[in-house]
């Protein structure tokens, strides 16, 4: 595949990814206060349970994934969530009531999913094998550049709105980009040469059994999916509640977050390329928990640190997940396979935000809710630590 080639589809790859996750998914953390004011009856309780609307049916969508892969390509599947991700992108842009929010979140967290699963070996299996770690840290790398946009955009509107008359315009502008992009996948990928795969079990899950040490794969995943969503979800949350921060001054941290997270995904790739996904992977779930807890702090330029290495360990870490059930599946397995390890992911994302918003109000602070991703970040590094000692 020629050069030019390579690089406009993997920019689509990654403006998908975007849509699908930093749009679809983690734009919730930057307007939930707004949200939450607006629409919840300023409860935290309620606004974590719509975190798990939304992760719920990202639970469902890989299940979907399981079961479509037998009959839909790879690009299929990117084209199918991205336009799911876009209608719904669409609805939370104008919903008036809880409700239709809650629809909206629904069908994102759906469409996530369905185009995250397939996206990453889209990328990797353009690129040489010996680099399938920088493939798809370029793919993940999307969802960075999406996080950062969406807090400067939070940033920017909220210097002449507050949060309750900004968090839909936020919405609306990703909408307005999500349709450029779905527009873009249908000019741009083909599924030339793919063919669905294999059935790989029931859920995926005999697929999965092949991949090399598939068990702490599957736990490092797990982790992972309960630890990360509570700091993204409640970062701008516990900034402004907790340690005085403005709704702008909130919005650029989790815009820091964002721009290592454009870094993340490549530059551990490229590393655990060089030494190894298992070391690089204890060290990014270390990262993760050590950042978290100085959070904490509520201090700069402590939390400005914290929230670069937050973005750094965000990205990296699944993009080495990835990576590593990318390089011990065919084509025809990987569809099932990392679909089936992304249903114990999806299952942990999906408790955590309620679980974490629960906590917030009995506590009436956030630091136990960053203090249980620490731990939890930490049973991760332990995983990872049982993964193959050579660098593949």
């Amino acid at each position: 595949m020629r050069r030019g080639r390579v690089i406009i589809m993997v920019a689509v790859v990654m403006a998908s990814t975007c849509v699908a996750q930093a749009f679809g998914r983690f734009t919730w953390g930057v307007v939930l206060p707004g949200a939450r004011d607006d629409l919840l009856s300023g409860s935290n309780t309620v606004a974590g349970f719509f975190g798990t609307v939304n992760v719920t049916a990202y639970l469902l969508g890989t299940l979907f994934v399981s079961w479509a892969s037998a009959k839909v390509t790879l690009v299929g599947l990117v084209r199918l969530g991205l336009t799911i991700s876009t209608v719904c992108l669409g609805i939370a842009s104008f919903a008036t009531t809880a409700p239709l929010l809650g629809i909206a979140l629904f069908g994102m967290g759906l469409g996530g999913a369905i185009i995250w699963i397939p996206a990453p070996a889209i990328g990797a299996r353009a690129f040489r094998p010996e680099r399938a770690g920088v493939a798809v840290g370029l793919v993940g790398s999307g969802i960075g550049i999406g996080i950062v946009f969406a807090g400067q955009l939070a940033t920017f509107l909220g210097r002449s709105r507050d949060a309750v008359e900004m968090w839909q315009l936020v919405y609306r502008i990703e909408f307005s980009i999500a349709v450029v992009v779905f527009v873009g996948t249908f000019i741009v990928l083909k599924p030339q040469g793919q063919r669905p795969a294999a059935n790989g079990g029931f859920g995926g899950f005999g697929a999965l059994s092949t991949v090399r040490a598939w068990i702490p794969t599957t736990v490092a995943y797990t982790a992972y999916g309960f630890a990360y969503i509570l700091v993204m979800a409640f970062l701008v949350a516990r900034l402004k509640d907790d340690a005085g921060f403005s709704s702008s001054q909130a919005a650029l941290m989790f815009s820091l977050v964002g721009l290592a997270a454009a870094f993340g995904g490549v530059s551990l790739g490229a590393l655990s390329d060089r030494i190894g996904r298992r070391i690089t992977l204890m060290g990014a779930f270390t990262m993760y928990a050590s950042c978290g807890l100085l959070v904490l702090t509520g201090r700069q330029p402590f939390v400005a640190i914290a929230s670069l290495g937050i973005g750094l360990a965000f990205s990296g870490g699944p993009a080495l997940i990835t990576g590593h059930i990318v390089a011990h599946t065919t084509s025809d397995t990987y569809g099932p396979a990392f679909a089936a390890a992304t249903l114990s992911f999806g299952v942990a994302q999906m408790i955590s935000p309620q679980i974490g918003g629960l906590i917030a109000d009995l506590a009436g602070s956030f630091t136990p809710v960053f203090m249980l991703s620490a731990a939890v970040s930490m049973v991760g590094a332990a995983a990872a630590s049982r993964l193959p000692r050579h660098r593949t």
